[in-house]
């Protein structure tokens, strides 16, 4: 097995895929924050070919997420540096389809979860890049951040629980 095998294709790159008909084609439709701020449009969604469904929205972000000039979030390479930085032309990032629902009604996507800072904090990519394990994980583990006790003190901080076999409740 190839360890850097392409696992996500964009929709308009597979001839032999689309959207269902039940389902709504949320490509063009505007995203926003958990508090209806815009985040920016859907320009293109993500498939697993192995699983055959759509995982991620690909987001052309608003100006006010490029402006927001926030330092991307990453768990820091070194006391006061951070790994990750947005450089010009990296205007799109990904959201995951579950966290999101949709306004069918008035096309609009929503984050129930995210906020606009998030958003803005959270590393990007030029349009079109290829979306990689690393990306994927850099993005979640931003989204993720808000369920750590310690962001919610305002803290930049990331921790990941361990499992520890020997304090598992299974009895």
């Amino acid at each position: 097995m190839e360890k850097d095998k392409k696992h996500l294709y964009y929709l308009n790159e597979l001839s032999d895929y689309k959207v269902k008909s039940d389902d709504p084609d949320v490509r063009g439709w505007q995203i926003q924050d958990r508090e209806g701020r815009s985040i920016g449009k859907v320009d293109n969604l993500l498939v697993n070919k192995e699983s055959e469904k759509v995982v991620y929205l690909d987001v052309e972000l608003d100006k006010s997420i490029l402006e927001a000039k926030h330092t991307p979030y990453s768990n820091p390479a070194r006391e006061g540096a951070h790994e990750v930085m947005n450089k010009d032309g990296e205007n799109h990032l990904i959201v995951p389809i579950g966290l999101v629902s949709l306004d069918s009604d008035k096309k609009i996507v929503h984050s129930d979860t995210i906020d606009h800072r998030t958003f803005s904090e959270t590393k990007r990519m030029e349009k079109g890049s290829s979306v990689d394990r690393k990306y994927e994980i850099m993005v979640l583990d931003s989204y993720n951040r808000e369920q750590s006790p310690s962001y919610a003190e305002g803290e930049r901080l990331y921790e990941r629980e361990e499992y520890n076999p020997s304090s598992s409740r299974n009895t």
